[in-house]
């Protein structure tokens, strides 16, 4: 199987992206927490893969890629999408679990809700592994948090004092996507592999979807299979969100990725980055170790965006790097630098050349 496998780095000034909640036995009841990691040697700030996932979800739906979001309905104490991977997008890439209640409250609820018009019949359980899969974005150095205290005084009387945590860091992410399973639906009595219930092989089959008869699946076309993916490059190109933005705005678009489509689903840049001082630093060995180690696994170039300004000695040293026989597998594949966003439209284009559609087989 062949995957698009990345990392990125988000460049946090003054931030407090994914926050804890209250902390108990702060002097004051209303101090807030960011959310750290505690080890031997310090604090690790860290952002969840589910706030990660949702900012990346947002972003899609507010843009201008043709993205198709799946509706969400509410029932009590659970909320699921319309588990729909043929019609939504959302569904397809970013997977569900969707086991609808079989007591005639509950259908009656349901149907008495108009809200639900247009819902997707559900007659059985269905899941739906990820193909989209995101690790916790982790500081890639020890910091302590800052305590910011502050009051509200616009009102009467006394100020009221508050106080939270922010954090000055650089966040480190992973991820991958299993380019087969994107547009790949099956209907194996599998947990994870139970994609599709009665109601949605009939509807493959009324789209003339591909049968793999020997998978149990149906396929989208390349084509449609290709949008959607490349929708969400862009989306992660462009991705906004995070926590208290109003008093710590941080640009949370990655300021560095490392893109290559690659055999296997094993991550083979987890450690080309390093630190120095807090500040990110490039293991030249370790990505030389990668690009020799896994030379039969890396099918497309390794493109590298890294915005200027941003740690610009290192990025200084990736240029340079390049354009050394080192920088080349011994395929042929060699790193390509620019902006990330120029990364990731590079990598959208050689998805779409014609020769790289076994890509997604």
């Amino acid at each position: 199987m062949t995957y698009v496998t990345g990392l990125f780095l988000i460049d946090a000034n003054a931030s407090a992206l994914n926050n804890l909640g209250a902390i108990e036995g702060e002097r004051y009841d209303n101090s807030t927490g960011v959310k750290v990691i505690r080890t031997n040697e310090g604090f690790y700030p860290y952002i969840s893969a589910q706030a990660f996932r949702y900012w990346l979800r947002q972003t899609l739906q507010q843009s201008d890629f043709g993205w198709k979001s799946a509706p969400v309905y509410r029932e009590e104490k659970i909320a699921y999408t319309d588990a729909n991977p043929i019609k939504w997008w959302d569904d397809d890439l970013f997977g569900y679990m969707r086991a609808p209640s079989k007591r005639e409250s509950a259908k009656a609820k349901r149907e008495a809700d108009s809200s639900r018009m247009g819902e997707t019949e559900t007659t059985d359980t269905i899941t739906r592994t990820s193909p989209f899969r995101v690790s916790t974005l982790v500081s890639i150095a020890p910091v302590r948090p800052t305590n910011d205290f502050g009051v509200m005084s616009r009102q009467d009387g006394d100020p009221v004092p508050h106080e939270h945590q922010f954090y000055r860091t650089t966040l480190q992410g992973l991820f991958s996507l299993s380019l087969k399973s994107s547009g790949t639906f099956w209907y194996k009595k599998k947990t994870g592999f139970r994609n599709l219930d009665d109601v949605r092989i009939d509807q493959a089959k009324a789209e003339n979807l591909e049968l793999l008869e020997d998978e149990k699946a149906y396929r989208l076309p390349k084509d449609q299979r290709l949008q959607r993916i490349t929708s969400l490059f862009e989306g992660m190109a462009k991705i906004e969100g995070g926590a208290k933005l109003s008093i710590h705005y941080t640009d949370v678009s990655p300021v560095v990725v490392i893109l290559a489509v690659t055999k296997g689903g094993n991550h083979i840049f987890s450690h080309v980055i390093g630190e120095n001082k807090g500040r990110p630093e490039v293991n030249f060995e370790a990505l030389k170790e990668s690009l020799q180690i896994f030379n039969d696994e890396i099918v497309s170039d390794i493109f590298i965006g890294w915005v200027r300004g941003y740690s610009e000695e290192e990025r200084n040293k990736i240029e340079a790097f390049a354009k050394t026989t080192e920088a080349k597998t011994e395929n042929g594949k060699e790193i390509k630098l620019g902006h990330p966003r120029e990364a990731f439209k590079n990598l959208i284009a050689e998805m779409k050349k014609p020769e790289n559609s076994v890509w997604l087989e």
